[in-house]
């Protein structure tokens, strides 16, 4: 429990930083919210009226005291364009954008842990640079571009999945799984070959290990040595890799989201950037970054778990 305590501790210089960079970046940039909602017509008065109300005015220091302030008691802000708090829309937006990284996860981990199991005990042969070859290409091709292939050849030359669109989990579990095929193969292909790389490396180096020799030497079964004894002593490079994809995965969620009509947080962000909506732009980033480092909490976590011998409570 004190690892716990000390890594939540840790949370909160983290999300400081963070939420100074892109508050300080957000103000940086060209453009403000008063200038997207009365567009270019607006006179220096009515620009100066808005900028007064909306507390655009105040020194930046202020405005950045004001949006901690209120961060900390759970106000995340009120978006400058939409009829909701922030938090609101953040909570509306989310679960598409969970059900995507999730079901990409599970895509990334089906096909990359057999590849790369089955890469390690075939290292040097033709099975294992095939995976390699293959694995090198995915991490060639950008998301967004497989995407476009997939709606090419998935979505219109053979229709078998929506092209675009989103349907929730109300609306039925193939349904919603229908319309997230596409984005998840898309987003998780990437993923699916860093950790098959990670997996692979890791389990070649552990069945190069005396113990490993001693268990064939025994006559143990194959597959018991390499699926019980060896993958369980290459968990924690394994284990790593998944929780940087999660991470990964919500940033990259982003263009996904847009290439297939998703309305999630990525969605979300790209419109609120394009509007310089700066509230809720803050809010998502924050949010994600507490998703991000609370998912590599829980998987040095499960370090404890694959192996009692890592003592988390120690000093």
């Amino acid at each position: 429990m004190r690892y716990v305590a000390k890594r939540l501790l840790s949370l909160i210089p983290v999300l400081l930083v963070v939420s100074i960079l892109v508050f300080s970046l957000m103000h940086l940039a060209p453009g403000d919210p008063a200038s997207a909602i009365l567009g270019m017509d607006a006179t220096a008065a009515d620009l100066e009226r808005l900028k007064e109300e909306l507390g655009l005015n105040l020194p930046l220091y202020e405005q950045y005291v004001r949006w901690v302030v209120g961060v900390l008691h759970g106000d995340l802000g009120r978006s400058y364009f939409m009829e909701e708090s922030v938090g609101q829309a953040i909570a509306g937006h989310f679960r598409p954008t969970l059900s995507l990284a999730l079901f990409a996860e599970l895509i990334a981990l089906v096909l990359a842990l057999p590849a790369g199991i089955y890469a390690a005990c075939r290292r040097g042969r033709p099975a294992d640079r095939i995976v390699m070859l293959l694995s090198l290409l995915a991490l060639a091709v950008p998301s967004f571009i497989l995407g476009l292939l997939l709606i090419l050849l998935l979505g219109v030359l053979l229709a078998l999945f929506p092209i675009g669109g989103y349907a929730p989990l109300e609306e039925g579990l193939l349904p919603h799984l229908r319309y997230l095929v596409l984005p998840a193969l898309a987003l998780g292909s990437t993923q699916a070959a860093l950790i098959a790389r990670m997996t692979r490396a890791a389990m070649a180096e552990v069945l190069d290990q005396n113990f490993i020799r001693t268990l064939v030497a025994k006559g143990m079964r194959g597959r018991v040595v390499v699926g019980v004894h060896a993958l369980r002593n290459a968990l924690f490079p394994i284990l790593t890799a998944v929780g940087q994809s999660m991470a990964s995965l919500l940033s990259g969620a982003i263009v996904v989201e847009t290439v297939f009509n998703i309305p999630g947080l990525g969605q979300l962000l790209i419109n609120s950037i394009a509007r310089r909506d700066f509230a809720m732009i803050q809010g998502i980033v924050l949010v994600v970054t507490i998703i991000c480092v609370l998912v590599n909490l829980l998987v040095d976590l499960l370090y404890g778990v694959a192996d009692p011998r890592v003592r988390l409570d120690t000093p």
